[in-house]
């Protein structure tokens, strides 16, 4: 009964658009009415203070920080001209560009939203301009930016680190570096699909990048570009750099973070200024305020799921279907990619690491690899409709419907679950760069 009532109206408030974190708030509530003798009403604000008064759980205000900071602060058009540079000459040039600008702001913001944000108004005109549908365009661009989410700092390796470790132990610099494989893999994907749209497309209607620069740069414009976005590019460096060094932790690192996002914004590249610097703080809060509030209220619902044994009863039924370990990989994929095309990624690990963290630990797959996976799976969720959070980023950006956006990112989710597939059933691609620089 409990669990019919905690899962049930959760999804019928998701269903009838009500906020996830209310959503959360109130399935829970409503079963502590129930009579099952949980705990009182009067514990709910301890749960929900207690579960974001974490030090771990500070990088991510920190984090966001500095990503809308360098957002402002103009690091992704240097990183854009940079990629231009690059690749800007090939004839899928822009493509290129796209997915390793997506890749190096990743490296720095942790988030697939803010990434969108950072890269969609210049790149998405820039593609059609080349002769890209505006669909396409958006749905790779709102695709790219999901590689937020998995290549380092990753802000939602830290809270699944931090929801897991109720269980077991998860490091979470461990899991910065198990991402960087998976995340470039998912790139590369998203490469291979755009050049197999851009080949349909010119069936059809004839060369689509005759506007592409042919010439590519010269040796004294790229270095002219890399000093130019250098300084962004060294944000990821002293990142990773200071936590695998052992000079600060995942959250002294954000902190870090902001300071040289700010060096950078009002020193180097002086496009910061007091006025931005509060729409800045503005932004930085709302994003933050959002974040925790999920936090805490999916804590509540988490705790439920915990203490009325709800994970254990839902264990026994999906290990009833079958006690195969490529059928409840399966399985728990397919639970995850429908979970994700619904809730935030936040969301989803508070419901579902209780629930399928000992799952998975019975099969002996290593932790890592289910959050990277698990991560992955919601990163697709990001560019899946109906809600997915890039996608309406993409669409505001491009000024099209979500129907048709949804229409051009469909060739960028069946690349990317062809990647999933490898990343679960190849653990390797996971592990492969933390167990070479023996991060444990």
């Amino acid at each position: 009964m409990t669990a019919l009532i905690l899962f049930g109206l959760f999804f019928i408030l998701v269903m009838l658009r009500m906020p996830i974190a209310v959503a959360l708030a109130i399935s829970s509530i409503a079963v502590l009415f129930t009579g099952s003798g949980l705990f009182g009403l009067e514990l709910v604000a301890d749960i929900m203070y207690t579960s974001v008064a974490k030090f771990t759980l500070l990088a991510i205000p920190f984090f966001i920080l500095a990503g809308v900071i360098m957002e402002y602060a103009g690091i992704s058009k240097r990183l854009i001209d940079f990629a231009q540079a690059l690749v800007g000459h090939r004839k899928s040039g822009i493509i290129f560009v796209t997915v390793m600008t997506a890749i190096f702001f990743a490296a720095i913001s942790g988030s697939g939203p803010a990434t969108v944000a950072a890269i969609g108004g210049i790149l998405i005109p820039g593609m059609v301009k080349n002769g890209y549908k505006v669909e396409t365009a958006a749905g790779l661009v709102a695709s790219s930016g999901a590689i937020g989410i998995i290549i380092p700092p990753s802000i939602a390796f830290i809270v699944f680190a931090v929801v897991a470790g109720d269980q077991i132990p998860v490091s979470i610099g461990r899991l910065f570096m198990a991402g960087v494989i998976p995340g470039l893999l998912l790139g590369l994907g998203f490469i291979l699909a755009a050049m197999f749209v851009r080949r349909g497309q010119e069936k059809q209607e004839g060369p689509v990048a005759a506007q592409q620069k042919t010439e590519p740069a010269t040796g004294k414009e790229r270095f002219q570009a890399f000093i130019s976005a250098i300084w962004g590019l060294l944000i990821p460096v002293i990142i990773l750099g200071g936590i695998y060094g052992g000079f600060f932790t995942p959250t002294e690192a954000a902190v870090v973070a902001v300071f040289y996002s700010l060096f950078i914004g009002f020193f180097i590249y002086r496009e910061l200024t007091l006025k931005k610097l509060y729409d800045i703080l503005v932004a930085a809060g709302v994003q933050t305020a959002v974040v925790m509030f999920i936090v805490s209220a999916a804590s509540v619902y988490a705790y439920i799921i915990t203490t009325e044994q709800i994970a254990s009863q839902v264990s026994d039924v999906m290990l009833s279907f079958s006690d195969n370990k490529i059928i409840i990989l399966l399985l728990i994929n397919m639970i995850l990619l429908i979970a994700g095309m619904f809730i935030d990624a936040i969301s989803a690990y508070y419901i579902f690491v209780p629930i399928l963290l000992p799952i998975v630990l019975m099969f002996d797959v290593d932790p890592t690899v289910f959050g990277v996976f698990m991560t992955v799976n919601l990163a697709i969720g990001l560019f899946t409709p109906p809600v997915g959070l890039n996608l309406f980023v993409a669409a505001g950006i491009s000024n099209t419907s979500i129907g048709q956006i949804s229409r051009g990112v469909f060739p960028f989710v069946v690349s990317s679950v062809i990647i999933l597939l490898l990343i679960t059933f190849i653990p390797q691609i996971s592990t492969f760069l933390p167990d070479l620089l023996n991060i444990k």
